[in-house]
C-alpha cells in the first residue's frame, strides 16, 4: 500500500483542517479531482485506487506523530491532535469512476474539517500509481546524480529552500530518497519539508503556507470582493501571528493587494507567488509595502510556482536586497527521475462548499494570475471576474 500515514500529507491540510473545526464546524465541502492533461488511466486504474483508498480506513495516528505534532507543530492544539488521534479515513466519502476513454473523475463530499484531508494524499496515489501500473521505473543513478548537483548548488548559493513535492512525487520511495539527499547535502539551506511524515522520519522543520481551497471558501460563503479580507482575518483569529504567510492568487495578485492593509502587512512576514510572472510580482509586492509604509527589507516572498534550481537563482538574484525569499520546490525534485515521461498535472480543489449540510452548495472558483490554472464552473469565473473587474 502507497499511504501508511497520516502524517504523509502536506502540513497545510493540518492547519486548515484545524482552522475549519474552530471558525466553520459545521461547513461541508466538495472536492474534485481535475487532471489539467486529460490523462488516459489504463483499464481498471479506478478500481486499483478505491484498493489503496479503502486501505487508508485502517491509518491510526500512532504515539510518536501525536507527540510530533504537539513538539513541532505547537499552533495545533492538543483538542485538535486529540481529534487527530480518533480520525479515520471515510472511503464512503469518494466517488470515483473512470469513464470508457479512461478518463479518471474523483469527488469529495463531507465536513470540510475532515473531508480537506483526502487532497494530498489522493495526489499522491494518482500519480504513483499511473507509474506502477504502466511499469515506469525510475533511472536510480540519473536521479542520484541529478538530486546531488541540485542541493549542491542550492547550498552553494545559498539559497533558502523548502521540499513542497508530496502531491506529484514519483513515489513515495523516491521522496524519500530526495528528502534524504536534501538534508545531507544542503545541510545550511534545506530549511525543512512540507511533508509531515517526512519531516517527523527526519526531524526536519515542518514547512507550508495555507491553500487556495481557503480563499475559496472565503469567497463562496463571503463574496469575492471580501474573500481575500475575511480569509486573513480568519487566519489571524485561528492562529494569532502564526503561520504568517499568505497566498495572493486566488482572484489574482492584483486584487489582493488591493484588500492588503498595513495591519495584514505587519502581521503577516511573507507573502506566496504560486503563478504568473514571478519578477512582476516582487515588483508589485514591493511597492504595495512601500505604499502601505512597511519596509520590504523585513518581509519574505516564498516562492512556489514550478520552480528549479536555476530559476530559483535568477529569482533570488532579482529580489537582492529588495525583500527576502525563499522558495518552495516541488515536482523538478521528486519527480525528476530520468524514466521519460512527464510528471501528472493534476490538482484537486474545492468546488462548492456550504456553511452546513442543509443548506444549498455554493459554487467556489480559483482565478490565478495564469489562465491556464483558472478551476470552477465557467458561468461562476465569469461572475467572479465581473464582481472583481478582471477585463484581461
Amino acid at each position: 500500500m502507497i499511504i501508511n500515514s497520516l502524517l504523509d500529507t502536506d502540513l497545510y491540510k493540518f492547519t486548515t483542517g484545524y482552522a475549519y473545526a474552530k471558525l466553520f464546524p459545521y461547513a461541508y465541502g466538495h472536492f474534485k479531482f481535475i487532471d489539467r492533461d486529460h490523462r488516459i488511466y489504463p483499464k481498471g486504474f479506478a478500481q486499483l485506487l478505491r484498493e489503496e483508498i479503502d486501505h487508508m480506513s485502517r491509518i491510526v495516528l500512532s504515539d510518536s506523530e501525536a507527540q510530533f505534532i504537539a513538539h513541532r507543530m505547537p499552533y495545533i492544539p492538543p483538542t485538535h491532535i486529540d481529534m487527530l488521534r480518533g480520525f479515520r479515513f471515510n472511503p464512503d466519502e469518494l466517488t470515483i469512476t473512470q469513464d470508457s476513454e479512461g478518463h479518471l473523475y474523483i469527488d469529495a463530499e463531507g465536513p470540510l474539517y475532515r473531508v480537506t484531508l483526502w487532497e494530498t494524499p489522493i495526489l499522491a496515489l494518482v500519480s504513483e500509481l499511473y507509474y506502477r501500473v504502466m511499469n515506469i521505473t525510475p533511472d536510480e543513478e540519473y536521479m542520484q546524480r541529478v538530486a546531488i548537483d541540485k542541493a549542491t548548488r542550492l547550498e552553494k548559493e545559498k539559497l533558502n529552500f523548502s521540499l513542497f513535492g508530496m502531491r506529484r512525487r514519483f513515489s513515495y520511495e523516491v521522496e524519500d530518497q530526495i528528502t534524504r539527499i536534501m538534508q545531507e547535502y544542503a545541510p545550511q539551506h534545506f530549511f525543512g519539508t512540507s511533508n509531515v511524515h517526512f519531516a517527523h522520519k527526519y526531524n526536519l522543520n515542518v514547512s507550508g503556507t495555507h491553500p487556495h481551497e481557503w480563499i475559496q471558501f472565503h469567497g463562496a460563503i463571503y463574496g469575492y470582493k471580501m474573500a481575500n479580507y475575511m480569509a486573513m482575518e480568519d487566519w489571524i483569529n485561528v492562529y494569532d501571528g502564526d503561520l504568517g504567510t499568505v497566498l495572493t492568487d486566488t482572484y489574482t495578485t492584483d486584487v489582493f493587494l488591493r484588500n492588503f492593509s498595513k495591519k495584514h502587512a505587519q502581521l503577516y512576514t511573507s507573502l506566496r507567488h504560486d503563478s504568473g510572472d514571478p519578477f512582476q510580482f516582487v515588483d508589485k509586492a514591493i511597492a504595495r509595502y512601500r505604499e502601505l509604509k512597511v519596509d520590504p527589507k523585513i518581509k519574505y516572498i516564498i516562492f512556489s510556482d514550478s520552480l528549479n534550481v536555476d530559476k530559483a537563482i535568477r529569482i533570488r538574484n532579482y529580489c537582492a536586497d529588495h525583500i527576502r525569499c525563499s522558495f518552495g520546490i516541488g515536482t523538478n525534485l521528486t519527480n525528476d527521475t530520468g524514466c521519460g515521461v512527464a510528471p501528472s498535472n493534476i490538482v484537486m480543489k474545492l468546488w462548492r462548499c456550504k456553511m452546513t449540510e442543509r443548506e444549498e452548495w455554493s459554487y467556489c472558483v480559483k482565478l490565478s494570475d495564469a489562465h491556464g490554472k483558472y478551476t470552477g464552473v465557467p458561468e461562476e469565473i465569469n461572475l467572479a471576474r465581473l464582481t472583481l473587474g478582471i477585463n484581461d
